[in-house]
């Protein structure tokens, strides 16, 4: 393994801000690779799709090349990628694409432990049929979600089942193999956010049992872009259109409106990124990536294990959930201090964080926001072991 984390934040021009960004979950820093290859896709000429000149064919490679890049990612098919302004937006039509068709006595299920792009759209595409909602429960100690209890929740009435690939609010990553085998035992579509996870883990959807897979640039440094992988591309041709276009076939059945090209450039130049925080990584961009992916996952476990077992040796700090597989995202409440007062104190302290303490998801589901919320922080390819180290200070301090 070569990880180098001095490396890495060389590669972030906005590290110079003087913070610690430990605001990840809200997605990660661009890296300059990124903002170069937005701007320069600006400064080429670029025009519409269909043409013979040079512009024209500039902006059918960038598509291409994003769909491949997003394909590579996740391990999927360039022929099933749909590029989107973000994962609310493609999820949303998705469900309204899917639900169409769906009558009343039809079920979908969906998690506590999803934010609510996964589960809003599925809930609205129920409701005008008349669909039946089964709702995935969180284990309140551990913020699990136990695989067990979906051979209770699924049917042949089944049609999707809507989970995440792992939890932006406490880091759970939910056994998604086992959810997929007793969904495809009834027939159901197994359509998995994996926004929270793709910066932090290897993505391979044909060993998720994934149907459908939404991923997000932002999440791991890339521009706004949103992206729909299906493992079979088919599947969009037997899908309504929502196309401008009623005869499009493939991905584009799903996009509407004109692309922003250099956007989709730079969602190449982040996903190369991506393939090379292992600088030791060799191969094709998919080998580059499992390698570089699995890398950044080992190094940022241990600095997640650092920062747990030091967050509880404080009097009065709660960790929220003990999961056994997770992400580098951790929530936590400090005593009976607001989570609101908290981080505005560790922002005084130069450290970036959120408050959770708006009654809805994970936290309404194990009753935080009724306490004052909790501190939500996500770890980054270019946090330093400094840098936990600081929080930690910063909350002991706020305990004393």
């Amino acid at each position: 393994m070569a990880f180098d984390v001095a490396r890495i934040r060389g590669l972030f021009p906005a590290l110079g801000d003087g913070w610690i960004h430990l605001d990840a979950s809200a997605g990660m820093q661009v890296p300059e690779q990124v903002a170069m290859a937005v701007a320069t896709a600006m400064r080429a000429p670029v025009s519409g799709p269909g043409g013979a000149f040079p512009a024209s064919q500039r902006a059918e490679a960038i598509v291409d090349a994003a769909r491949r890049a997003v394909a590579d990612l996740v391990g999927g098919d360039p022929a099933g990628v749909v590029l989107g302004p973000n994962v609310p937006v493609l999820l949303q039509r998705l469900a309204e694409a899917i639900g169409s068709g769906w009558l009343i006595g039809d079920e979908v299920a969906v998690s506590r432990l999803d934010h609510q792009a996964n589960i809003a759209p599925w809930l609205r595409a129920a409701q005008r049929p008349g669909a039946a909602i089964r709702w995935g429960e969180i284990d309140i100690e551990t913020c699990e979600l136990p695989a067990w209890q979906y051979e209770s929740l699924m049917s042949r009435r089944t049609k999707v089942v809507a989970v995440t690939a792992a939890s932006g609010a406490v880091g759970t990553r939910p056994d998604l193999r086992k959810i997929a085998d007793i969904a495809h035992s009834v027939g159901a579509l197994l359509v998995v956010d994996a926004s929270a996870a793709a910066p932090y883990m290897p993505l391979d959807m044909a060993a998720m049992g994934a149907d459908i897979i939404a991923v997000s640039a932002s999440a791991w440094g890339g521009p706004a872009v949103g992206a729909l992988v299906f493992a079979d591309p088919e599947l969009l041709d037997r899908l309504p259109v929502s196309s401008l276009d009623p005869s499009t076939r493939g991905p584009e059945r799903l996009e509407l409106g004109t692309h922003a090209y250099p956007l989709l450039a730079g969602v190449v130049a982040s996903v190369d990124y991506l393939a090379m925080l292992d600088d030791a990584a060799t191969g094709t961009r998919r080998e580059r990536l499992h390698t570089s992916m699995g890398s950044a996952k080992s190094y940022l476990a241990g600095l997640l294990a650092k920062l747990i077992s030091e967050l509880r040796a404080i009097r009065n700090v709660m960790v929220i959930g003990d999961a056994m597989r997770r992400i580098p995202v951790l929530a936590f409440t400090i005593g009976d201090m607001k989570a609101a007062d908290a981080i505005v104190a560790l922002a005084d302290r130069g450290i970036c964080a959120f408050a959770d303490d708006v009654p809805s998801g994970v936290f309404s589901a194990l009753g935080v926001s009724e306490v004052g919320g909790a501190v939500r922080v996500g770890l980054a390819h270019y946090t330093t072991s400094s840098e936990v180290d600081q929080l930690v200070d910063a909350v002991a301090d706020l305990r004393r």
